[in-house]
Protein backbone atom coordinates (compact mmCIF):
# COMPACT_ATOMS: atom_id res chain seq x y z
CA UNK A 1 0.00 0.00 0.00
CA UNK A 2 1.49 3.28 -1.10
CA UNK A 3 1.08 6.46 0.84
CA UNK A 4 0.00 9.76 -0.70
CA UNK A 5 3.54 10.99 -1.36
CA UNK A 6 4.48 7.79 -3.18
CA UNK A 7 1.33 7.97 -5.29
CA UNK A 8 2.04 11.59 -6.20
CA UNK A 9 5.61 10.77 -7.22
CA UNK A 10 4.42 7.75 -9.24
CA UNK A 11 1.99 9.95 -11.16
CA UNK A 12 4.70 12.55 -11.77
CA UNK A 13 7.16 9.95 -13.08
CA UNK A 14 4.46 8.34 -15.23
CA UNK A 15 3.54 11.65 -16.85
CA UNK A 16 7.12 12.71 -17.46
CA UNK A 17 8.25 9.31 -18.79
CA UNK A 18 5.27 9.31 -21.16
CA UNK A 19 6.34 12.71 -22.48
CA UNK A 20 9.95 11.53 -22.85
CA UNK A 21 8.91 8.43 -24.82
CA UNK A 22 6.52 10.47 -26.96
CA UNK A 23 8.82 13.38 -27.82
CA UNK A 24 12.49 12.66 -27.14
CA UNK A 25 13.37 9.03 -27.87
CA UNK A 26 12.38 8.48 -31.49
CA UNK A 27 16.02 8.52 -32.62
CA UNK A 28 17.15 5.86 -30.15
CA UNK A 29 14.07 3.63 -29.82
CA UNK A 30 12.65 3.92 -33.32
CA UNK A 31 9.04 4.52 -34.24
CA UNK A 32 7.50 2.19 -31.66
CA UNK A 33 4.50 3.38 -29.72
CA UNK A 34 5.47 3.15 -26.04
CA UNK A 35 3.04 4.04 -23.29
CA UNK A 36 3.70 4.02 -19.57
CA UNK A 37 0.88 2.01 -18.02
CA UNK A 38 1.98 2.09 -14.40
CA UNK A 39 4.78 3.21 -12.11
CA UNK A 40 5.45 1.72 -8.69
CA UNK A 41 8.04 3.19 -6.36
CA UNK A 42 9.72 1.67 -3.32
CA UNK A 43 8.95 3.18 0.11
CA UNK A 44 12.41 4.78 0.30
CA UNK A 45 11.85 6.37 -3.17
CA UNK A 46 15.08 4.91 -4.53
CA UNK A 47 13.72 2.56 -7.21
CA UNK A 48 10.89 3.21 -9.65
CA UNK A 49 9.46 0.21 -11.49
CA UNK A 50 8.05 1.42 -14.79
CA UNK A 51 5.59 -0.84 -16.64
CA UNK A 52 5.48 -0.24 -20.40
CA UNK A 53 2.96 -1.19 -23.03
CA UNK A 54 4.75 -1.45 -26.39
CA UNK A 55 3.32 -1.54 -29.91
CA UNK A 56 6.16 -1.90 -32.42
CA UNK A 57 5.57 -0.11 -35.71
CA UNK A 58 7.30 -1.27 -38.87
CA UNK A 59 8.35 -4.71 -37.72
CA UNK A 60 10.15 -5.74 -34.59
CA UNK A 61 8.86 -7.23 -31.39
CA UNK A 62 7.98 -5.78 -28.00
CA UNK A 63 10.88 -7.74 -26.51
CA UNK A 64 13.31 -6.15 -28.97
CA UNK A 65 12.06 -2.66 -28.14
CA UNK A 66 12.21 -3.51 -24.43
CA UNK A 67 15.87 -4.52 -24.84
CA UNK A 68 16.57 -1.10 -26.40
CA UNK A 69 14.75 0.65 -23.55
CA UNK A 70 16.80 -1.24 -20.95
CA UNK A 71 19.97 -0.47 -22.88
CA UNK A 72 19.15 3.25 -22.79
CA UNK A 73 18.11 3.35 -19.12
CA UNK A 74 20.91 5.72 -18.00
CA UNK A 75 19.96 8.23 -20.71
CA UNK A 76 16.27 7.94 -19.81
CA UNK A 77 17.07 8.56 -16.14
CA UNK A 78 19.12 11.62 -17.09
CA UNK A 79 16.25 12.97 -19.20
CA UNK A 80 13.80 12.30 -16.35
CA UNK A 81 16.12 14.17 -13.99
CA UNK A 82 16.10 17.18 -16.30
CA UNK A 83 12.28 17.20 -16.20
CA UNK A 84 11.65 16.53 -12.49
CA UNK A 85 14.84 17.92 -10.99
CA UNK A 86 12.96 20.74 -9.26
CA UNK A 87 10.33 18.44 -7.70
CA UNK A 88 12.52 15.51 -6.62
CA UNK A 89 15.76 15.77 -4.73
CA UNK A 90 17.03 12.39 -5.93
CA UNK A 91 15.89 10.83 -9.20
CA UNK A 92 15.05 7.17 -8.53
CA UNK A 93 16.79 4.34 -10.33
CA UNK A 94 14.57 3.11 -13.15
CA UNK A 95 13.65 -0.51 -13.78
CA UNK A 96 11.56 -1.26 -16.86
CA UNK A 97 9.10 -4.13 -17.21
CA UNK A 98 6.84 -5.18 -20.03
CA UNK A 99 3.18 -4.74 -19.08
CA UNK A 100 1.34 -7.92 -19.97
CA UNK A 101 -2.16 -7.03 -18.78
CA UNK A 102 -3.53 -6.95 -22.35
CA UNK A 103 -2.25 -10.49 -22.94
CA UNK A 104 -3.80 -11.55 -19.65
CA UNK A 105 -7.18 -10.03 -20.61
CA UNK A 106 -7.07 -11.73 -24.02
CA UNK A 107 -6.29 -15.04 -22.36
CA UNK A 108 -9.22 -14.67 -19.92
CA UNK A 109 -11.57 -13.78 -22.77
CA UNK A 110 -10.37 -16.78 -24.79
CA UNK A 111 -10.93 -19.08 -21.81
CA UNK A 112 -14.41 -17.68 -21.20
CA UNK A 113 -15.41 -18.30 -24.82
CA UNK A 114 -14.45 -21.96 -24.60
Amino acid sequence: MQNTRQQRICRLIQQEMSEIFLRETKETLGQSLISVSEVRITPDLSIARVYLSIMPIGGGTPDGVMALVRENTPDLRRRLGMHVGKQLRIVPRLEFFLDDTLDYIENINRLLKQ
